[in-house]
C-alpha cells in the first residue's frame, strides 16, 4: 500500500481525509484539539512538497444528513490555522463549490449529507473533481466503509499519511516484546469478543476491567447486584473464563447510583450486594495489576477502568494511567475514552492511537475497510512516482 512518500505532490491539488472530529462542549467550542495537531506532519509535507494546493476535508459530530450550525467546521478551521501560523479558507459546502487560489482549504463537515455514511459514489466522485491526488490520513474514521474513506479511492490515485502509517505500525502487536499484557475495559464485553480471542493469541496476560466484568463474574455465579451485565452472552462469557491468561479484579467499588454525591464502599468481586451497583476497581485489584505491569515490557491499553466521567469513579484509571506513564515501559493506548482518560499524561506514552474502534478493529485483526479501498483501487496515474 502507498504511502504519501511514494507520491508525487508537485503542483497537485492534494485531497486529505483527516479526522477533525475533536471533542466539543455545548458550545460548540474546541475541548481538545489533539486529533488537529496529529495531522500537522502530513500537511507539512505536502507543503513542503511544492503542492499546489492542500484540500481538506472531515466531519464533525453526528448531524445525521443535515446542516447543523453547531457542527460547522469554522472552529476547526480557526484552530488548525493557529496551529499552521497559515490562512485556512473555509468553505461553505464540501461539493459544488468554487475553491479559491489559496494554499489551504477546509471544506465543510462531509456528514451533513447522508451520501457520505452511504458511501455513494457520486458523492464521492463529487469530491474526488476537487483533487488530482487523495490521501486518507484519518485513522479514527479507517474501520468505516464512508465516500470520503472507500467510494472515493475508485476516482483518484490514492495513498495513506503520516497518522494512519504510525497508528499501523505500533498497532501490529505481533512482535511486541514480550512479557508483553494488554489491559481492557469499557462497557459492553459483546463488543469486545474478536479484540479479546485476538489479543489472547498474543499476549502473556490479559487484564480486564470497566463494566464488562461484570458479565464474566455472573457467568461465574457472581452476585453483580445492578451492575451493567449482558444477559445474552453470559455462555460465551463463560467460555472465556477457561483460559488463564485473563485476569480479574478481586475488589469493586460499588454505589447506590451512577452519581458524584452517591455513597460508596468496596466489596469483595463475588458479593456486591443487591441494590448496588459496581462503578470501579477497588485498590487491591489496582494493585494486582501493577503487579502484572511490574513483570511486562510492552503494554497495551484500551478501555477505562471504571466510569471514570465522574471523578470519584476514575481512581483506577487514573492511577494506573500515572503508573503506565512513569514506568519507562512500551505503553501502547488504544484511543477512544481511553485516550481522553490519559490526556494530561499523553506525551509520556509509547504511542496514542486516534481511533478507538479502529484500533480495536485492526488489533482484532479484520482489515479495515478504508485500508481495503486503497489496496484494491491502486489507480496509477502519471504523478505517482
Amino acid at each position: 500500500m502507498r504511502t504519501i512518500k511514494d507520491m508525487n505532490l508537485d503542483y497537485k491539488r492534494v485531497l486529505v481525509r483527516v479526522d477533525f472530529n475533536v471533542p466539543i462542549d455545548a458550545n460548540g467550542d474546541i475541548t481538545s484539539d489533539n486529533r488537529i495537531k496529529e495531522s500537522i506532519p502530513t500537511i507539512k509535507y505536502i507543503l513542503e512538497h511544492n503542492c499546489k494546493q492542500i484540500i481538506l476535508m472531515s466531519h464533525l459530530g453526528k448531524p445525521d444528513g443535515k446542516f447543523v450550525e453547531k457542527l460547522r467546521m469554522d472552529k476547526v478551521s480557526d484552530r488548525l490555522e493557529k496551529l499552521l501560523d497559515m490562512t485556512v479558507v473555509k468553505m461553505n459546502d464540501c461539493i459544488n463549490v468554487n475553491i479559491p487560489d489559496a494554499k489551504i482549504i477546509m471544506l465543510e463537515n462531509l456528514r451533513f449529507h447522508a451520501e457520505e455514511e452511504a458511501n455513494d459514489d457520486e458523492f464521492a466522485k463529487r469530491l474526488a473533481v476537487l483533487g488530482d491526488i487523495y490521501v486518507n490520513d484519518a485513522f479514527g474514521t479507517m474501520h468505516r466503509a464512508h465516500a470520503s474513506t472507500a467510494a472515493i479511492t475508485k476516482f483518484l490515485p490514492g495513498c495513506i499519511g503520516f497518522l494512519v502509517e504510525k497508528e499501523l505500525k505500533y498497532l501490529d502487536l505481533s512482535h511486541a516484546d514480550r512479557p508483553f499484557i494488554a489491559i481492557l475495559g469499557g462497557a459492553k464485553i459483546s463488543t469486545k469478543f474478536g479484540v479479546i480471542k485476538e489479543l489472547l493469541k498474543k499476549v502473556d496476560y490479559l487484564l480486564l476491567g470497566g463494566a464488562m466484568i461484570f458479565t464474566l463474574y455472573k457467568a461465574k455465579g457472581y452476585n453483580v447486584g445492578k451492575s451493567l451485565y449482558e444477559e445474552q452472552f453470559l455462555a460465551e462469557a463463560k467460555l472465556l473464563l477457561n483460559n488463564e491468561k485473563i485476569i480479574l479484579p478481586d475488589d469493586i467499588v460499588v454505589a447506590k447510583a451512577i452519581d458524584t454525591h452517591a455513597e460508596t464502599m468496596v466489596v469483595p468481586d463475588f458479593d456486591i450486594p443487591e441494590e448496588w451497583i459496581g462503578l470501579d476497581i477497588g485498590h487491591e485489584s489496582v494493585q494486582l495489576f501493577k503487579d502484572y505491569i511490574n513483570r511486562a515490557k510492552t503494554v497495551f491499553w484500551n478501555g477505562p477502568l471504571g466510569y471514570f466521567e465522574i471523578p470519584k469513579f476514575a481512581t483506577a484509571t487514573n492511577d494506573i494511567t500515572e503508573y503506565l506513564a512513569n514506568s519507562g515501559k512500551i505503553v501502547i493506548i488504544g484511543g477512544g475514552d481511553t485516550e481522553e482518560a490519559i490526556l494530561p499524561w499523553k506525551s509520556k506514552f509509547t504511542h496514542v492511537s486516534t481511533g478507538g474502534g479502529a484500533s480495536l478493529e485492526f488489533i482484532s485483526g479484520k482489515e479495515l475497510p478504508a485500508i481495503r479501498a486503497l489496496k484494491e483501487n491502486e489507480i496509477e496515474f502519471h504523478d505517482v512516482v
